[in-house]
């Protein structure tokens, strides 16, 4: 079976090796692990973002940036492209924000292949039916400082393999790189919401694709957060591509699955978290979707379209008049 550390390694050679054109650093650790700092004490770039994104998928998507990326006829930001034939394992697999790593005072959000070696959450690796093997690890952690020896460790441990195989790439929410990653997640909130939610098998969903736009860099990291989450949930655009069995109501996971139909629905993100006192726990999670959905079944030929983009509450969430 397909190894998305293997696959992702790829890239990570290919940053290592241009670092300098990116806008990144990449360091040694004293234990032998590798940190990539893609936007805490650098800049980043647009093309560090597409590798950083394609990591995050495992190295099993096609990622691009198409400028501008039209939202509506009076409207328009640089958008991420997504295209993918591995959807679950490279989404949900890889992508998937699913291992909080904290260990002394370092916290992060980590995504990316790792993940696969580590388990985490392991009920998600049993329903998608993956595991990967590889002797090496690669983790995308979204902080704003970088980790140490310490992190890289205990990274190492949990994944089964030797500390000078460890790879970590780094990028806070507030950073170019951040903005992007972010808005190359419009695939994986869909089929993540399908597995969730929907209780769908993700597995049946064969071929994928979504663009959304690239949020604004606000230094202000919550507001980050909104705005970036705001890009998929009122801007993303996905298309899945789903071999349905008998018994599979396929019109009714399009009609489910959208930003729009969950209850929450309707405030941008950052007055959303606001109201709930900042506790993400009081947030419908169902609104952590795309705001348009289109599902072609490739049994019946049907096409089904739900959902739309909300230029009005992306322009609200961006704090454009």
């Amino acid at each position: 079976m397909v190894s998305v550390n293997l696959e992702a390694k790829k890239t990570v050679d290919v940053m290592i090796e241009k670092a300098d054109d990116l806008n990144i650093a990449v360091s040694k650790l004293e234990n032998g692990a590798t940190v990539i700092d893609c936007g805490v004490n650098v800049a980043g770039s647009f093309k560090a973002g597409e590798l950083y994104t394609k990591v995050c998928l495992g190295g099993l998507a096609d990622v691009g940036i198409s400028i501008p990326g039209d939202l509506s006829e009076k409207f328009a930001l640089p958008s991420v492209k997504i295209k993918t034939d591995f959807p679950a394992i490279s989404t949900l697999g890889a992508q998937k924000a699913g291992w909080s790593v904290s260990v002394g005072d370092f916290f992060a959000l980590g995504s990316g292949p790792a993940r696969a070696l580590s388990l985490k959450p392991a009920e998600t690796y049993e329903e998608i039916d993956y595991k990967d093997e590889a002797d090496l690890a690669i983790l995308t952690l979204e902080a704003d400082v970088l980790p140490g020896e310490d992190v890289a460790q205990y990274i190492a441990d949990e994944c089964g393999v030797d500390v000078a195989n460890v790879f970590l790439l780094v990028a806070p929410t507030a950073s170019l790189v951040g903005s992007i990653q972010i808005a190359g997640r419009v695939v994986e909130n869909g089929t993540y919401k399908m597995l969730e939610f929907l209780k769908f098998d993700v597995k049946k969903v064969v071929h994928a694709a979504g663009i959304a736009p690239i949020a604004p860099i606000d230094p202000d990291g919550l507001k980050a957060m909104g705005k970036t989450n705001d890009a998929v949930l009122f801007g993303g655009r996905t298309y899945y591509y789903v071999k349905s069995e008998e018994g599979d109501d396929i019109a009714a996971v399009a009609a489910q699955l959208p930003s729009s139909a969950a209850d929450g629905y309707g405030k941008p993100f950052f007055d959303v978290f606001k109201d709930a006192g900042f506790d993400f726990y009081q947030i419908d999670k169902g609104m952590f979707a795309p705001a348009e959905v289109v599902i072609n079944d490739l049994t019946t030929g049907k096409l089904y379209k739900e959902g739309f983009v909300n230029a009005e509450l992306l322009k609200k969430s961006f704090g454009i008049e």
